[in-house]
């Protein structure tokens, strides 16, 4: 394998992971303050959706991503309204979402363009382009540095960016700011935030905001940055894979970052090579596209590490008297 593939298969991992580490970090935020959200691959649906949709009328993909933002937003206050408000079980309600997205996004696709639930293809300024970074062409002839810097970090749309400058911005929000340690209170010691005088219904719903908004830029990745519009169940179990990984992560941004990137690895090794020979073995596509599945109920399973959760977690608050 020379430097050239390398970089084509390192790429690949970086567009293919992105939709995972703002999937993993909404639901870091969400975890992180004691509410668990199965409905990470709803809300990314519902705002693939809605992205794609108002941007193939729009023209815009900017205003397709304000709507895709706006339509997880809701799903994520109505998981919120359910788990918080009504102490409902967190579980359940996130499967509910995902059911709800899942059907919502069909009808309406086939009532609004009678494509079987697509959308149009986008183009033009109906979806992102990549964006050539300063120098890149001028740096390409430099041995080493110059393809990476041209073939690796540069020539991503801008939401790829936005994911990985999310990933400082979550952990100094996390463990350097006053809101980032109330909020990990509310996930270990709701009560004793409670008689700080903090309220955990305003953090809490905070947090499932912060969930929503980062679910929304993943699925409008998807639909105008990774692929040029929606397509039925799109998502694919990424939101799955995400929770995956977030505990893999130990429900830390950085170690997030590494978590999804080895998912977009696999990923882009099963879409570039069919079969792989190990010399006495030969591993066939079916098995290279079902690692990162495999490898989700292999984390899950609790073979690669105990994961300890927020002890608060999936457990509704009530405030005593």
């Amino acid at each position: 394998m020379d430097y050239a593939t390398i970089l084509q298969i390192l790429d690949s991992t970086v567009r293919l992971g992105t939709p995972l580490l703002l999937a993993c970090l909404a639901g870091l935020f969400s975890e992180r303050a004691g509410i668990f959200d199965i409905g990470l691959e709803g809300k990314m649906l519902m705002a693939g959706f809605a992205a794609a949709a108002i941007a193939a009328v729009s023209g815009s993909v900017w205003i397709g991503v304000a709507a895709g933002l706006c339509a997880s937003l809701a799903l994520a206050l109505l998981h919120g309204l359910a788990s918080i408000t009504f102490r409902g079980n967190q579980l359940i309600s996130g499967v509910a979402i995902n059911f709800l997205a899942s059907g919502l996004t069909v009808l309406i696709g086939q009532k609004w363009f009678a494509l079987g639930g697509r959308t149009p293809s986008l183009e033009g300024a109906a979806r992102f382009s990549p964006i050539e970074l300063p120098f890149a062409e001028v740096l390409l002839p430099v041995p080493v540095a110059g393809p990476l810097y041209r073939e690796l970090i540069s020539g991503h749309s801008v939401l790829v960016y936005v994911a990985f400058a999310a990933v400082p911005a979550a952990w100094w929000l996390l463990y350097r700011s006053r809101f980032g340690l109330r909020l990990r209170a509310v996930g270990e010691n709701p009560a004793a935030v409670d008689t700080a005088g903090i309220s955990v219904v305003r953090m809490r719903y905070a947090a499932v905001a912060i969930c929503g908004l980062l679910c929304g830029l993943a699925g409008a990745y998807l639909a105008t940055g990774l692929s040029a519009g929606f397509v039925k169940e799109m998502t694919a179990g990424r939101g799955y894979i995400a929770l995956a990984a977030l505990i893999f992560a130990k429900w830390r941004p950085w170690y997030a970052l590494g978590a999804t990137m080895l998912f977009g690895l696999l990923e882009a090794i099963a879409n570039r090579y069919q079969n792989i020979d190990l010399g006495a073995v030969v591993l066939p596509v079916q098995f290279m596209q079902a690692l990162p599945y495999i490898l989700t109920v292999v984390i899950l399973a609790g073979f690669v590490g105990r994961a300890i959760p927020p002890r608060a977690g999936g457990e509704p608050y009530v405030k005593e008297r």
